[in-house]
């Protein structure tokens, strides 16, 4: 069993000795063929399928900068190849075949799964039935409990990071992308602006040290958008999206929930929970009844209240899972407070080397619905407020 270091930011490290044996210096594409037209590109890094040519296995190729903005990312790859090695005997987690050294890119030879990611669902102005969404989330959970027992938080959870490998179908789902988690050991506090704008928990934009429970808040995220197609607290601009995020501005639309069990929503509601010492841990996850049917909840479900809800008045009937078709369509025009189309900015950055900006939100009220007095049940009024954040938030 190889044995890793971890540094006090969070990272894994690899001895050179270990590393050089892992890392393959010849060029990639003396041994796969290597497609033109990216799978998926990001800021720093591009997917591409990759054909081994004596076998014809299909693999999928992420090429990863070495540099960037001319800082060198070398210990973030390794700390990515590092989680991706230790997580090698799960399948909820892509595996890792191969590593490759260029010199000005790393390439991390990885299992293909050919469904893509399962944002393409909701880029096709889907969301989940319910039934796929309780299996989708399952087995997300699962990957996530392999990671936290490992103490390794994700932090950025999202239908981007999560692959299908069938097309289309939630049977076999696989998390990807470590490029920011870290490793939490006990005693080490880690403070760092980090994951995705419309997933990214309350304590990460308040700068708190992050937890494994800063994971749980992003998973609330994702089964609210798999279940309705929806941001939870998106809005116009980003501002605005952050202090629906500080504030916990929850709502469930009935025109979004109505067909939508309520032990679905509670499970929701016990995630999305502002201080994360009060989040339940991803075994308590696993075990809600929403996920292990171990009991019949959905008739009559006594919710645990969101920290703005002062009523459950607004609690969408239940309706049985049977009933929900798969892969409904969503055709209502979206409001501002609940965006369709997701915003795909990531935060990473850190309050150690940047400037910070203070910017004001613009709105005296959370609610774009109402005017300057919001009367709605589920959440409160909200004041001109000022928020002071790290000028990496906005990369």
């Amino acid at each position: 069993m190889l044995e890793f270091t971890t540094s006090r930011d969070g990272l894994l490290q690899i001895e050179d000795d270990v590393l050089c044996s892992v890392v393959q210096r010849e060029s990639i594409s003396s041994v796969y063929d290597v497609d033109k037209t990216p799978l998926g590109r990001g800021k720093y890094a591009t997917v591409c399928r990759a054909v081994h040519k004596k076998t014809g296995t299909s693999y999928a190729a992420k090429f990863v900068k070495k540099r960037r903005r001319n800082v060198d990312q070398m210990k973030e790859i390794i700390h990515e190849i590092a989680v991706l090695m230790q997580c090698k005997s799960t399948n909820r987690v892509i595996r890792l075949h191969e590593v490759y050294e260029s010199v000005s890119e790393m390439v991390l030879v990885l299992e293909l799964a050919a469904g893509g990611e399962l944002q393409h669902i909701l880029d096709g102005g889907q969301c989940l039935g319910e039934v796929e969404a309780r299996k989708a989330m399952k087995q997300i959970l699962e990957g996530v409990a392999y990671l936290h027992d490992r103490n390794i938080a994700h932090l950025d959870l999202k239908p981007q990071n999560l692959l299908l490998s069938v097309q289309d179908c939630c049977d076999d789902i696989k998390l990807c992308d470590f490029g920011i988690s870290k490793v939490l050991l006990p005693g080490v506090s880690v403070r760092e602006i980090l994951g995705t704008v419309d997933y990214v928990a309350p304590e990460v934009l308040s700068y708190e040290p992050i937890g494994l429970s800063t994971d749980i808040w992003s998973i609330g995220v994702l089964g609210y958008v798999l279940l309705s197609g929806f941001s939870p607290f998106g809005a116009d601009d980003k501002q605005q999206t952050f202090l629906n995020i500080s504030k916990c501005s929850l709502s469930f639309e009935p025109e979004h929930f109505e067909d939508v069990s309520s032990a679905a929503i509670d499970f929701i509601k016990s995630a999305l929970v502002i201080d994360p010492r009060n989040r339940p841990t991803i075994r308590e996850m696993l075990d809600h009844p929403w996920i292990s049917l171990k009991s019949n909840l959905l008739p009559a479900l006594t919710s645990k209240p969101s920290e703005h809800q002062t009523s459950n008045n607004l609690t969408p009937k239940s309706t049985p899972i049977s009933q929900r078709k798969s892969f409904s369509c969503i055709t209502d025009t979206p409001k501002s407070a609940q965006r369709k189309t997701f915003c795909a900015d990531t935060l990473n950055g850190s309050f150690t080397d940047t400037t910070l900006r203070t910017y004001t939100v613009s709105n005296n009220c959370l609610c774009s619905q109402c005017g300057t007095t919001c009367r709605h049940i589920t959440h409160t009024p909200v004041s001109k407020t000022t928020i002071t954040i790290d000028r990496g938030i906005l990369c």
